[in-house]
């Protein structure tokens, strides 16, 4: 019988598809945004967290460690601000605010000012674009006056937020994935051919297969009954060619749909009978053989040895 074409084994493939899920699950938790929504009770928790380290460690550096730190007010759900009762050194702001937001998992693009506390007015400020920018932070290495200060930092809030870009980079990794695996599974695995292959190859089969007055040749699907040559169907060659190949011997109908049919994937029962009264009607020709059935059981082929080649 042909040998069928190398295919790629399942199991590598089920670990293939394995690995690819595994993947994209940890691609997904890492680019998926964990920052609590900006109206919601553990956000403004957090941020009055940084807030207060960021005000405790301005006012270490500026030589005050004993003064209380003031509660933090929070005007509206993005907006929070921390009074501090004296000057503090501006130049270290960015880096203590971003580290405190960092610490407690905040990454909500945010607006920082610093307001007199008399009259509200800005005396200086920046927005987090600034800390990713090639340019200096503005407003750094300016002196402060003396005085009351308050530390005003602004949130984005989610609508103005340009939408995640997670979902694309999962999808782009699928697509690069899959394209990956349909490549090596296309090297590993020749195509099938497009038609049925021969019942036998060539090879195997060199010969054609003489029972009674008649020749089979598997290789070909060709059949020569007494006098008269019919070229056989793929289904026709393979039945004739299990009945030759198990002369005078009962073949059980699941037996023989499950050797002819089974390939298909959907093996119907009167199948079997199509076919042999079709092969009954190719071998008329020959008295010294006959397909009998066998009530309940399935089917036999019968050669008369007497009139056998």
């Amino acid at each position: 019988m042909q040998k069928a074409a190398t295919s790629f084994p399942r199991p590598v493939i089920g670990i293939i598809g394995v690995l690819l899920i595994s993947l994209l699950f940890v691609l997904f938790i890492q680019l998926t945004p964990t920052t609590p929504p900006a109206n919601s009770p553990r956000f403004a928790e957090k941020v009055n967290l940084a807030l207060r380290r960021t005000a405790h460690h301005l006012l270490v550096k500026a030589g005050d460690t004993t003064s209380r730190i003031p509660p933090v007010q929070q005007a509206d759900d993005h907006t929070f601000m921390i009074r501090l009762e004296r000057a503090f050194d501006y130049q270290p702001l960015p880096a203590l605010l971003q580290a405190s937001l960092d610490r407690h998992g905040i990454s909500t693009p945010y607006d920082v000012a610093v307001l007199d506390c008399a009259k509200g007015e800005l005396q200086l400020g920046y927005t987090i674009r600034d800390l990713t920018g090639q340019e200096p932070v503005p407003c750094g290495g300016r002196d402060q006056q003396s005085g009351c200060y308050t530390l005003k930092v602004t949130f984005t809030p989610p609508e103005a937020v340009p939408p995640q870009t997670s979902l694309w980079w999962v999808l782009a990794i699928t697509g690069l994935f899959a394209g990956v695996a349909y490549t090596v599974w296309r090297n590993v695995a020749p195509s099938a051919p497009s038609g049925p292959a021969p019942v036998v190859a060539a090879s195997d089969s060199p010969q054609p297969l003489r029972f009674g007055n008649s020749s089979f040749d598997p290789a070909n699907q060709r059949l020569m009954s007494g006098t008269t040559q019919h070229e056989l169907t793929y289904r026709e060659a393979k039945l004739l060619h299990l009945f030759v190949s198990h002369p005078n011997q009962v073949l059980e109908r699941e037996y023989i749909l499950k050797s002819v049919w089974e390939d298909e994937g959907i093996i119907v029962g009167r199948s079997a009978d199509v076919f042999v009264s079709r092969l009954r009607k190719l071998l008329q020709a020959d008295p010294a053989v006959r397909i009998a059935a066998v009530h309940g059981v399935g089917y036999r082929l019968e050669i008369r040895p007497d009139n056998q080649a």
